[in-house]
């Protein structure tokens, strides 16, 4: 079956104070998109897309793209501030991307099988992979690759993570949260502003690896214009987001959300500490054979 992985790179780290996605992590300068994209490619996907910035194409095309090109369909989608509903606008204040969904909504016209989106700077494992790929080739639609949350904290401070809540492996509600262990105890703060609480080390939490099919981009076109109106004294800041589309559409009933486990473990460059352990943590797969060491080679 025809798989795409949709690579969501647009976005700047703030934190980190640079381009995360083009950052080395393995030993012949290899950066995180590229043991990405091979686990994808081992997993069965066969076709990229990258949505960046379209003042980055030449950076992409050179640093990731051409190495990756004899391997797997590449194809690039450009997020502006102008892909907007017809009839509306952004204030040339605003510089910032509009957020995941109007990001995957840039690929409607490039996408027309079963996709799985992803962060560029975030290593999810090749288990993740597997698990979502079969999810799909068992004629699945909407998939959530659900971590337990142990697996995914760094010890520099505090990362986004969207825990959880299921029945029956259905997922029921996703709480965008600020999470750190804390003292032993893992404390989740909601960005929404709710009441702090607190999880177990197996509680699922969403990285953004989400299987999709085609059905969504309608879904998010539809919804865009209601978003802007109801953000329209925000829209210098708010962002239409991923997981508020599904969580919409679980609602409605447009789709439900299956959570696929994955013993894998995350690893990423949230803050500049982060990058001596992403690189020990590769050295260790390299040894242990599940990556070579010169990776495109």
């Amino acid at each position: 079956m025809n798989k795409t992985l949709l690579i969501l790179a647009a976005g700047m780290g703030s934190r980190y104070g640079g381009l995360k996605q083009i950052e080395p992590v393995g030993p012949f300068g290899e950066f995180i998109i590229d043991y990405s994209i091979y686990d994808a490619i081992k997993a069965g996907f066969n076709k990229v897309v990258f949505i960046i910035k379209e003042e980055n194409y030449d950076l992409f095309r050179e640093t990731v793209g051409k190495r990756i090109e004899s391997k797997v369909k590449v194809e690039y989608v450009f997020q502006n501030l102008d892909n907007l509903p017809k009839g509306y606008t952004i204030p040339e204040e605003r510089v910032k991307p509009l957020g995941t969904a109007q990001a995957v909504l840039c690929a409607k016209n490039v996408i027309s099988e079963p996709f799985v989106m992803i962060n560029s700077d975030d290593s999810y494992g090749y288990d993740a992979y597997k698990s979502i790929s079969e999810f799909i080739d068992n004629g699945n639609q909407f998939g959530l690759v659900g971590y337990n949350v142990i697996n995914t904290l760094t010890e520099n401070g505090s990362v986004k993570r969207g825990v959880c809540f299921t029945k029956n492996n259905k997922l029921e509600n996703l709480i965008e949260s600020k999470v750190e262990k804390k003292n032993g105890i893992i404390v989740c703060e909601p960005i929404n502003g709710g009441e702090p609480f607190t999880i177990s080390d197996d509680t699922k939490v969403s990285m953004n690896m989400i299987a999709f099919t085609p059905r969504i981009f309608d879904y998010i076109e539809k919804n865009f214009p209601k978003f802007l109106d109801s953000n329209k004294d925000n829209i210098l800041k708010c962002e239409y987001l991923i997981p508020d589309v599904l969580a919409l559409g679980i609602k409605e009933n447009f789709c439900d959300v299956t959570v696929v486990s994955t013993t894998s473990k995350w690893v990423g460059v949230t803050y500049k500490e982060d990058k001596d352990s992403v690189v020990n943590y590769i050295n260790v797969l390299i040894q242990n054979g599940e990556y070579p060491s010169n990776l495109w080679n």
